[in-house]
């Protein structure tokens, strides 16, 4: 098809410097403008545009067939580099000041007419973009956000293979164990009856490793989880997942900084200062009510339990009384929004669980609130100097069990930064939260559940608390936060069989439960392992916010819907009794 015509350039390489070159190009057409005569078309691959030209005073032939042109077609020319008039320019194009008359012209392929102009600025619903996603992705913002995956990856290989790592791949077809999301199970078909897992994470391979003697493994990896779906997640993820022996928290965290710190460099040419800021989950939960804080802005949340718990308002007494918390954020300068906008907020942390949320305006001659009556002016007194109170200020307050009154004020947190623009968008604040509770309490299940994962090691001085309290066990896990999302957690591994076996047993499993879905691991720790932590970063999430966008979708080539589908190749789908039968599998019809 293409005969002897080869590409000379990229359409975006060409410049003043190439006036009366030679060349040939080859892409798809942008738009197709004809002036009177005279055919201009936008000619555009994945490096940009260049302006071709058919003119019938040079080529008549060529200029005639020019005229079956149409957007999205793919087109081959060859012609002549000549520098545009003066006040022709385009200063919008990296290639403005040129464009190319063309003598030859081969149509390579017609086009149908898309489904949407391919321009960043295209109205359409994404189920559409999704659709057709072959033609989505040819919009140069998508195109851009994929380039950037690209380097943003080479980067992190670039950077751990300098300082010792060796990437190693590990299975994709392993053993079912399910202790965080549900797994996704591919059935055998030589082992009937019988399942595979595709991985939620290399965990327990990137460990054997370490075992092995292989002291440092890094992977980008594809993971995956069957989970309820939302902007940032995705059923099939990949991550960078990195493992190292002999090592401690903070050896873990300089490599993690050097990375990031590299990967911003030569990525985004920005200086990311380090070390990071470090705050115990307990510091972070009590300053900002959520264990993954934006630190761009203030309004830092207080604790008042002590000055309400013998005030007249029976509410905030009761909630202490039942070993609850009264929690506040000082809205400053905010007393003018209405009534109704303190009633749509009402409703916002009502989300959170928060059976209310009670107010203060603060004005010149006091207190505007319909609880200011049940509070002695000493307590105000203590409430002001403990909350910085000031005249202009409308204060919140939450009385509840501790996680719901800091989940509801650390969203609502949040949500006012991004209502009253106290934001830099343009700002990147790291912070490392350190030393999570090992455990927490699943209601439904009615037993204690691994916060991160159940081979994440105790700190040592709490060790003893692991039958007497679980719950008051502090464990050597971190996450990486960035301007309030978690772009990666990890931590110190337990590395003696021992010590395992006592976590398996806290969290409710028999011997013979973790034997049978851990006895390699266990078998592994006794055959000599070393000390050995790590942490993965979620690498689509990483690449979203070095973007700027709000959705992982637009920087994975072929993402998922909400609901765990592929637009474009109608996956999944039925399959057929045959290969049914060769699974031994039968399918249930389930009444909804």
């Amino acid at each position: 098809m293409l005969g002897k015509m080869r590409r000379t350039h990229n359409c975006c390489e060409l410049g003043r410097g190439d006036a009366g070159r030679e060349v040939v190009l080859m892409g798809w057409v942008q738009r197709r403008r004809d002036h009177g005569g005279v055919i201009f078309v936008d000619l555009r691959d994945r490096e940009g545009i260049t302006q071709v030209v058919f003119n019938p005073d040079l080529n008549k032939e060529v200029h005639e067939k020019a005229h079956a042109i149409r957007s999205e077609f793919v087109i081959g020319i060859a012609g002549k580099v000549e520098r545009r008039p003066d006040g022709m320019t385009n200063p919008n194009l990296k290639t403005g000041e040129i464009e190319v008359f063309a003598t030859e012209l081969k149509i390579l392929n017609p086009a149908n007419t898309p489904p949407f102009l391919i321009e960043d600025t295209v109205d359409v619903s994404e189920n559409v973009r999704l659709k057709y996603r072959h033609i989505d992705l040819r919009r140069p913002n998508i195109q851009e956000n994929l380039i950037l995956r690209h380097r943003a990856a080479a980067s992190v290989r670039h950077y751990l293979n300098s300082i010792g790592f060796i990437d190693i791949e590990t299975p994709v077809l392993t053993k079912s164990t399910p202790e965080g999301a549900r797994d996704y199970l591919v059935p055998s078909r030589v082992n009937p009856g019988m399942f595979y897992a595709l991985p939620q994470s290399p965990q327990l391979f990137k460990q054997l490793l370490m075992i092995s003697g292989f002291d440092r493994y890094y992977q980008i990896v594809r993971c995956f989880r069957d989970e309820d779906l939302r902007a940032d997640r995705q059923p099939e993820f990949t991550q960078i997942d990195l493992e190292m022996s002999f090592v401690g928290e903070e050896d873990v965290m300089g490599v993690a900084e050097g990375m990031i710190n590299t990967l911003f460099k030569e990525v985004l040419d920005k200086n990311i200062e380090i070390p990071f800021e470090r705050l115990s989950y307990d510091e972070a939960i009590d300053r900002f009510g959520l264990d993954k804080p934006d630190l761009r802005f203030g309004l830092e949340l207080k604790d008042i339990s002590d000055i309400v718990r013998t005030s007249g308002f029976k509410v905030f007494t009761s909630v202490v009384e039942k070993g609850g918390i009264v929690k506040v954020l000082n809205a400053k300068e905010c007393f003018e929004f209405s009534r109704k906008e303190i009633d749509d907020l009402t409703e916002f942390a009502a989300v959170y669980k928060a059976k209310g949320l009670a107010w203060v305006k603060v004005k010149e001659d006091g207190w505007q609130s319909p609880i200011a009556k049940f509070f002695t002016d000493d307590e105000k007194e203590k409430l002001a100097k403990r909350i910085d109170m000031e005249i202009g200020d409308l204060v919140f307050f939450v009385a509840d069990q501790p996680k719901i009154a800091n989940d509801a004020l650390g969203h609502l947190r949040n949500h006012l930064a991004r209502r009253l623009k106290l934001i830099d968008e343009n700002e990147f604040r790291f912070l490392w939260v350190t030393q999570f509770p090992m455990m927490e309490y699943d209601e439904n299940e009615k037993r204690y559940q691994a916060m991160h994962h159940p081979f994440t090691a105790p700190l040592e001085e709490d060790y003893d608390l692991l039958e007497k309290n679980p719950l008051a066990v502090r464990s050597r896990a971190y996450d990486l936060v960035l301007n309030g999302s978690e772009i990666g957690g990890g931590s110190i591994r337990i590395h003696q069989k021992e010590l395992q076996e006592k976590v398996f047993e806290a969290l409710g499993m028999t011997p013979e439960s973790y034997g049978e879905k851990f006895g390699f691991l266990l078998s592994a720790l006794d055959s000599g392992a070393p000390p050995h932590g790590g942490i993965a970063f979620g690498f689509d999430r990483l690449v979203m916010m070095l973007c700027g966008e709000s959705s992982i979708r637009d920087v994975i080539a072929f993402p998922k819907t909400q609901k765990a589908a592929c637009l474009l190749t109608n996956a999944p789908s039925e399959t057929s009794k045959a290969q049914l039968d060769e699974l031994c599998l039968r399918i249930k019809t389930v009444i909804t």
